[in-house]
């Protein structure tokens, strides 16, 4: 480390003047808590987020149906023939926009957007 006597003129100012900025900053509280509210589209719009499904949005849908349906959860389309498993099935039922599942899309600050699977484009 540096001794005080060690630092040249050039080097003492410039650690004067990371002072002096360091002094004068504006010290930015935080705000007052926020309750999330949910917006609400007056024309069914996806508001927050793309307007189709994300593939992890997808993924998340898709596997939580099939496991709905190897529980024994009725199907909401006609099982194609040759389905081997409740993926296939789930995979159908979100390609139709059946399944009546709901995602909610949320913003940093807590607010949130509810979007019916049939919104999506």
């Amino acid at each position: 480390m540096m001794e005080k006597d060690d630092l040249t003129d050039e080097q003492r100012e410039e650690i004067e003047e990371r002072v002096r900025a360091m002094e004068t900053r504006e010290v930015v509280e935080r705000s007052e808590k926020h309750d999330p509210v949910e917006i609400v589209s007056e024309d069914g719009s996806v508001l927050i987020g793309p307007p189709t499904l994300t593939r992890f949005e997808k993924a998340r849908i898709m596997g939580a149906r099939a496991l709905q349906l190897s529980m024994g959860a009725p199907p909401f389309v006609e099982i194609p023939a040759g389905t081997k498993t409740s993926l296939v099935i789930a995979m159908e039922e979100l390609e139709r926009r059946v399944i009546p599942i709901v995602i909610r899309r949320a913003l940093p600050n807590g607010d949130f957007q509810n979007i019916p699977i049939s919104h999506f484009a």
